[in-house]
């Protein structure tokens, strides 16, 4: 028993032994000088690409809480943009484009304003605010 303990622990004691000895680690060679005309182009950069929208109504109901949050702090253009984005989202989200039309009225883009409420005349002809958009786009 004492013959099998005592070559137990010499095989651990070898196996540690040979655990910290670490070969030496080649070195890594120079970069090789490359050919100006085998140069990868840079990767683009993700927030220059066009955004995709696709129907996400979601995001359309996000953006237009985030626009009226702008809207109420006073930043319209902001405000503007979120509202357009919840109309990218959703093209057939009345709300989202009454609140484009508000905010385009107020920056004096009048024909960005008229184009923002035909567009929620067209989805929503039988609003009770109707009458005073039909007016205001006259």
């Amino acid at each position: 028993m004492g013959r099998i303990r005592n070559l137990i622990l010499a095989c651990a004691a070898l196996t540690v032994a040979l655990a910290q000895q670490q070969p030496p680690k080649p070195k890594d060679p120079p970069p090789a000088k490359q050919d100006p005309v085998e140069v990868e182009p840079p990767e683009e950069d993700e927030s220059l690409r066009p955004k995709e929208y696709t129907f996400n109504p979601l995001e359309a109901q996000r953006d237009l809480r985030t626009g009226e949050y702008y809207f109420k702090k006073g930043s319209l253009k902001a405000a503007a943009k979120r509202f357009e984005e919840a109309t990218m989202y959703d093209p057939n989200y009345a709300e989202a484009f009454l609140r484009l039309g508000e905010t385009r009225e107020k920056l004096h883009d009048k024909k960005g304003a008229a184009a923002a409420y035909q567009k929620f005349l067209e989805l929503k002809p039988d609003s009770k605010l109707a009458p005073s958009i039909k007016k205001k786009i006259s």
